[in-house]
């Protein structure tokens, strides 16, 4: 779940009235304002008369049912209202596509985000090869028309003997990705479970840096047990470094992938960052 901003961005051209609209960001609806506009933070159309949240339900089919280690299988997403449990046919755009989908293997090591194509009947379908044996989790990012955002996550398991466990220890070291390299800081320096984070990420060269998929970065945080999945966007952007908010939920080491763009090439690193208790 995406949690609450502890800070209401609000930007008007004048006062308003008790009886004017307020138009309010669905990704991020502690911004809003007096007029119809978009969100200076991740770019979405800001919204009158937001909904209150409700949890849709997604059904996911596997093709072939039985799953091999290494070959391409075809995923079938079908999302369906909480009401009458009907699918649902019409959606907005979420950061420029209609279906973000996360993977993430038990062992940590892969990682994809990808998006998978909308079919006449109303469900999402994408094809993937698992690489290896064991668990995946899955996270599907998505926004019914007439609804607010959603984030589900679900659970695949490949048959076979799957890798170890991952065994994190705390990674801040810079990373060399495709055409740029990311530093990563935060404050406080040792993150603590159950309180804001502010993670800067440090890019070089900053020139050339463009959005990504309608923001300046994308971010999931995955738990080592991997039960917590966190996908977020930038809180700000200036010049070459890039501010990313996140509450780490438990005591826990959290495996974070972030990915920025650079002249038409999107850069993926990720950095280990263990959540302390508060003493």
């Amino acid at each position: 779940m995406r949690a609450a901003a502890r800070i209401v961005l609000f930007f008007t051209a004048g006062i308003i009235g008790a009886q004017d609209a307020v138009y309010v960001c669905p990704m991020d609806p502690e911004v809003r304002s007096s007029r119809p506009g978009i969100c200076p933070r991740c770019s979405m159309k800001l919204v009158a008369g937001l909904p209150e949240p409700v949890e849709y339900h997604m059904d996911l089919a596997v093709t072939p049912r039985l799953i091999r280690a290494g070959q391409e299988v075809k995923l079938d997403f079908t999302v369906r209202d909480p009401w009458r449990d009907r699918p649902v046919m019409r959606y907005q755009p979420i950061h420029e596509r209609l279906f973000h989908l996360f993977v993430v293997s038990r062992d940590l090591q892969f990682f994809a985000h990808g998006h998978p194509d909308l079919l006449p009947g109303g469900s999402f379908s994408y094809r993937i090869a698992f690489p290896t044996p064991g668990m995946y989790r899955l996270l599907a990012d998505f926004y019914p028309d007439g609804a607010t955002p959603q984030l589900v996550a679900k659970t695949l398991i490949v048959p076979g003997t799957p890798p170890q466990p991952a065994a994190l220890a705390r990674d801040y070291s810079a990373k060399d990705a495709e055409n740029l390299r990311i530093e990563l800081t935060t404050e406080p320096a040792q993150p603590i479970a159950g309180m804001k984070t502010l993670m800067f990420f440090r890019v070089a060269p900053a020139e050339g840096l463009e959005p990504y998929l309608g923001a300046w970065g994308h971010l999931l945080a995955a738990s080592d047990d991997l039960i917590d999945l966190i996908h977020t966007h930038p809180f700000q952007a200036n010049g070459g470094v890039i501010q990313f908010n996140v509450e780490f939920p438990r005591v826990r080491t959290y495996r974070v992938w972030v990915q920025f763009q650079r002249k038409g090439v999107v850069n993926t690193a990720r950095f280990d960052v263990p959540a302390a208790r508060l003493d």
